[in-house]
């Protein structure tokens, strides 16, 4: 008789298989299965018995019983009503049930954050970029472990000159002091997602920088639009001077200056640039403080990106 090859069947999300629960990928659903992944990120944030951990899309609840044993309360944020069905289930009649709250909803539609120390959460990836942000000019914790498509991990450690430095590298950067921690591969999911994933490590910088971080995200904005070409050309756009010019009158209008008559923001930011001997200053290369210089080199000027 022929051999029939056995069925693999998975340790982890039988119960879950049986009860028909279809993965949502429109909510980025790929649940780490390999608890060796899970207690790497878990002791890589180094867990205090009385730290709140944040943990945003806990699914079934692997890591977040696991973050349980050793925290003293867990918020897990989770949009999808089944996924919290399974982690309520999870922990019924435990002891970790008095120390989970869940909240239903939206992480990035979430008006204010609860407190928390820690963030540790494979992250659905087409929420990286904001849920990155949003985490960092919160500030107000110790430390997030963060699952990542691992090209966007890639980017937030890389630095001028990289192939990958761009606008994200530079603006994390600014806010936090960013590692990578490990490599993990597609199988440690279920369902595998295509690509290769990266567990990055964000601190947040304290103090935070003295900037206004609206201003220099305009900055950032307006030179990696185009990231090979000199912060003189990236300036020369119409959209660029129009934005400046309405900018630079609002600041006069509102420190009661006088509108030069014959004002031209074209030669403005030339001058500028030039003065800062920045013109030729390409955004590939340009490190934190290159940007720090230009934006004070603006603003001194009355002009502004926000």
């Amino acid at each position: 008789m022929p051999k029939v090859r056995a069925e693999k069947k998975s340790r982890i999300h039988n119960d879950v298989a049986k009860q028909g629960i279809v993965f949502n990928k429109d909510f980025g659903q790929h649940i780490l299965k390999n608890p060796l992944v899970i207690t790497s990120m878990i002791e890589k944030s180094a867990i205090r018995p009385t730290d709140v951990v944040l943990e945003i899309g806990p699914g079934t609840g692997n890591m977040t019983v696991k973050i349980l044993e050793k925290a003293k309360k867990v918020i897990a944020c989770e949009i999808d009503p089944r996924m919290v069905a399974e982690l309520q289930k999870r922990v019924q009649g435990t002891p970790m049930q008095s120390k989970l709250q869940i909240l239903i909803g939206d992480f990035l539609k979430s008006p204010e954050l609860p407190f928390f120390d820690l963030c540790i959460a494979n992250v659905p990836y087409q929420i990286s970029s904001p849920l990155v942000f949003k985490l960092l000019l919160h500030r107000q914790f110790r430390c997030a472990v963060l699952m990542f498509q691992r090209e966007f991990a890639q980017r937030l450690v890389a630095q001028p000159g990289d192939k990958l430095y761009c606008r994200l590298s530079i603006n994390t950067q600014l806010l936090a002091r960013v590692d990578l921690l490990m490599k993990v591969g597609k199988n440690n999911f279920k369902p595998p997602p295509k690509v290769e994933s990266s567990v990055v490590r964000l601190e947040p910088k304290n103090p935070p920088p003295p900037i206004n971080f609206t201003e220099w995200d305009g900055l950032t904005r307006i030179a990696f639009l185009r990231k090979n070409k000199t912060l003189a050309a990236a300036f020369k756009q119409t959209t660029v001077l129009t934005s400046l010019e309405h900018n630079y009158k609002l600041h006069c209008s509102l420190n009661n200056l006088d509108v030069p008559t014959d004002f031209d923001i074209k030669s403005k930011v030339e001058g500028i640039l030039e003065s800062l001997d920045a013109d030729k200053f390409r955004a590939r290369t340009m490190d934190i403080d290159d940007f720090m210089r230009v934006l004070h080199g603006f603003n001194s000027a009355g002009i502004h990106f926000s």
